[in-house]
């Protein structure tokens, strides 16, 4: 998962993505990085960390021109402790080519011998983005040798990358002395947008709140498939490069990853999230008598809307139990479980009165690891709760995500060949309820505004094993494990709740 985000502008630039980057963090809290075009010339700073450590002014100054790019990273496979591995990508022929990738490869492996054996190119570090730039460079290529570049090799160029890579990428890549292209995988599996200012200011971005906060008018989502070519006048081009795009976009991106202010593929992230707590709300009602819950208070913070909602149509006060510590450094030394549980107790204090003598129903948007959930029951008992009820408002995580979500193995997954008493007991809460796939599907759904794009279906592989590029197998899943981050001794707490997010 990672917030990417491109521009072309009559102006300078580095101001301007720099903000977008702040508005995209969510996204990505490992790393950052910049690339600005003056002339011909590439102008790049990227290093590990969050956008305000990564960028001072110093290295602000030293990213002129009216044309840029820029990414905040989560890793999820590669290194991601390798200053090498941030974005974006760089290579010199043809012509010149930058780029920043949000998605998963799932046959980078074969891409990788591919393009050594018989396109002849060097791949130099474990990241998918990496192929998929160079792939793009030798597909590229191969129509304007001793040519002029048109719109139409660029097009031509993407409808290649369509045919050899497989999985979910969005992209923003800079052609140096021709102009800006961004495109998204032939599902629409990862999110992309593009807006406008009123000075004739061009911004494509991962999310629409990256436009709107600023001062870009949403135009519309790049379509599944499709490529948009902004050349260096700000001249916009678009072509579908995809046989046959399906519109089915990552449903976990509405559960928890995007920011609720954010509107995609013509669907509102919160009114999805208010719609979940409404199916929930149902699902409760089914399990458990309202008569025996006297508050319902959310994990924090992305289950809000879903927990306001289902307080509502319940009849039951909604009160924040939690206060989440912002401002929680590193944990640098986490040798086993025991110091995990303490991490999670620093990012969250419990308001007592909140709990103390009530039976309490817990919201969460998503139950993964478990680890926190656990933790965060016994918190809620150590407040002098009577009975801890838990709701997720998503289904069972049940298996790995391949399309660029860091979700763990499957036997990490708590809900991985568990029945949902098996992890009720392993979490120990009183009453563990979970959202259907099939409302899940339905409530994020009705969240589509009037005149939005047709939804085929949802990309929902890790609530119900259903892979929808097709391509994935059991072995491939083992070997897409194999290469995911592996956590230091010294690394940052993994746990669900370290995980970034738009609230947090």
């Amino acid at each position: 998962m990672c917030g990417i985000v491109g521009v072309v502008s009559q102006t300078a630039v580095n101001q301007l993505i720099y903000d977008a980057l702040l508005l995209l963090q969510h996204r990505g809290q490992d790393a950052a990085g910049i690339v600005t075009q003056l002339e011909q010339k590439f102008f790049m700073h990227k290093a590990k960390g969050m956008v305000r450590d990564v960028f001072r002014t110093r290295n602000m100054r030293a990213l002129p021109g009216n044309i840029g790019l820029g990414q905040v990273r989560y890793p999820t496979a590669g290194n991601a402790y390798s200053e090498e591995e941030a974005q974006p990508f760089y290579v010199n022929a043809p012509f010149g080519l930058v780029l920043v990738h949000n998605g998963n490869l799932t046959n980078a492996q074969a891409l990788k011998e591919e393009l050594f054996s018989t396109d002849h190119r060097h791949i130099n570090t474990e990241s998918d983005s990496e192929v998929l730039l160079n792939v793009l460079a030798h597909e590229l290529e191969k129509p304007t040798r001793g040519v002029v570049l048109t719109p139409a090799d660029v097009f031509a160029a993407v409808e290649g990358v369509h045919k050899r890579v497989k999985g979910s990428y969005a992209v923003v890549a800079l052609i140096a002395g021709h102009g800006l292209l961004a495109f998204r995988d032939p599902f629409g599996i990862r999110p992309l947008c593009m807006g406008k200012s009123a000075d004739g200011t061009w911004m494509v971005g991962s999310e629409s709140v990256a436009l709107e906060g600023t001062g870009h008018h949403f135009e519309r989502d790049v379509a599944p498939g499709e490529a948009v070519f902004f050349d260096l006048k700000g001249q916009l081009h678009a072509k579908q490069c995809a046989v046959n795009p399906k519109l089915m976009p990552c449903i976990f991106e509405f559960v928890y990853l995007a920011r609720p202010d954010s509107t995609m593929d013509g669907m509102s992230v919160y009114q999805a999230r208010l719609n979940l707590g409404e199916t929930l709300a149902k699902r409760v009602v089914s399990t458990l008598p309202p008569s025996e819950i006297d508050v319902v208070i959310p994990i924090p913070e992305s289950s809000r809307p879903s927990a306001t909602q289902l307080a509502h149509l319940l009849g039951k006060p909604y009160r924040e139990g939690f206060v989440k510590n912002r401002y929680v450094g590193r944990t640098f030394i986490m040798p086993g479980q025991a110091v995990r549980k303490r991490s999670v107790r620093q990012k969250l204090n419990v308001i007592v009165s909140e709990f103390k003598g009530r039976n309490v129903l817990l919201v969460d948007d998503s139950i993964v690891r478990g680890t926190t959930s656990k933790e965060i029951v016994q918190m809620a008992r150590d407040a002098g709760a009577n009975k801890v009820y838990l709701a997720s408002a998503a289904p069972p995580v049940r298996f790995p995500n391949v399309y660029g979500i860091d979700m763990p193995t499957p036997e990490e997954l708590v809900a991985h060949e568990r029945s949902v008493e098996e992890i009720r007991q392993l979490i120990g809460c009183d009453a563990l309820i979970y959202q259907e796939v099939s409302a899940m599907r339905e409530a994020v759904s009705r969240a589509a505004l009037a005149g939005s794009p047709e939804v085929k279906g949802f990309d929902a592989s890790c609530f119900d094993g259903v892979y929808i590029t097709g391509d994935i197998t059991a072995d491939d899943i083992t070997r897409l494990n194999q290469q995911r981050v592996n956590a230091e001794e010294d690394a940052e707490d993994n746990s669900r709740l370290a995980l970034p997010n738009a609230n947090h």
